[in-house]
């Protein structure tokens, strides 16, 4: 018991242990996150409904999207995003790891009557023909990735953009950082029984890395047959280091937001998106 009480206990080098297959693919939890996906009132998954509807607005708005113009969502999810843009007769592609989002996703689409091209699997290996003008990456998703996996996402979208194209993406703040605080935690069901339908004990230990400005909420699920730990990471940003991070792959901020939303950019929010171009 002692031994299984340091594992859990451990705290890992920053972004050592990546679980995001254990997150999106699991048949319970991949349910779980529809639903909080779907849920319009709460910014979980994905953010609320008012703020999805006010984003699509902006990005079809600021970027010009419409007919002749093609879209890629990177973690599309459920499709909140790719299938509001699709009825601006754009050409729109959405990937994303959870086959149960995808096919929401696909089903949404055939019942308004527009078409979307879904990819299933991990952008991070995701590779396409395909040229856009426009690449979103929404929900800070960018923040769940290590340095390694952030290069491999850039020279990707550096491939994958046509020329004058654009990548918008939003991140956590350095602010946001600042709000976190180390904890320990055991509880039956913890998260109200999120993480598996037959009872169990969850122990989420939280760890800030205050030199690499990252979190991880690294989550033990005890069940009677099985014992499984997940790792959610998290990088923060400021507007200096995610400049510098995108200039060594090839990209210059072209415009600093609040949101994906278009909303003004302040160093006291929690999170800031940013328009960003290849350089040169």
């Amino acid at each position: 018991m002692f031994d299984k009480l340091e594992t859990i206990f451990k705290r890992p080098a920053a972004f050592e242990i990546y679980t995001a297959a254990e997150l999106w693919t699991d048949e319970y939890t991949s349910q779980q996150m529809l639903a909080c996906h779907l849920n319009e009132d709460v910014d979980l998954s994905s953010r609320n409904m008012p703020f999805i509807r006010r984003s699509v607005d902006w990005i079809v708005s600021h970027f010009g999207i419409g007919p002749g113009t093609a879209v890629a969502d990177f973690g599309c999810g459920p499709g909140l995003y790719t299938n509001r843009l699709a009825t601006t007769g754009a050409a729109v592609t959405g990937i994303d790891f959870s086959q149960r989002s995808l096919d929401h996703a696909r089903q949404t689409a055939q019942d308004s009557g527009h078409s979307v091209t879904y990819h299933h699997g991990d952008y991070l290996t995701f590779d396409t023909d395909e040229r856009y003008d426009l690449i979103t990456m929404i929900m800070c998703d960018f923040c769940a990735l290590g340095p390694q996996q952030r290069k491999t996402l850039l020279r990707k979208f550096k491939t994958f953009l046509k020329p004058g194209g654009s990548v918008l993406f939003d991140v956590y703040s350095l602010a946001a950082f600042e709000e976190r605080k180390e904890q320990s935690i055991c509880e039956p069901n913890l998260l109200n029984g999120f993480w598996a339908p037959a009872p169990y004990y969850g122990f989420l230990q939280t760890h800030k890395y205050d030199v690499e400005k990252v979190a991880l909420d690294k989550y033990t699920i005890v069940e009677q047959q099985r014992s499984r730990t997940i790792y959610n990471w998290l990088q923060y940003f400021s507007t200096e280091s995610l400049g510098q991070e995108l200039a060594e792959n090839g990209f210059t901020i072209r415009e600093l937001h609040g949101n994906v939303a278009g909303a003004p950019y302040s160093a006291d929010n929690s999170e800031f998106a940013v328009v960003a171009t290849v350089s040169g």
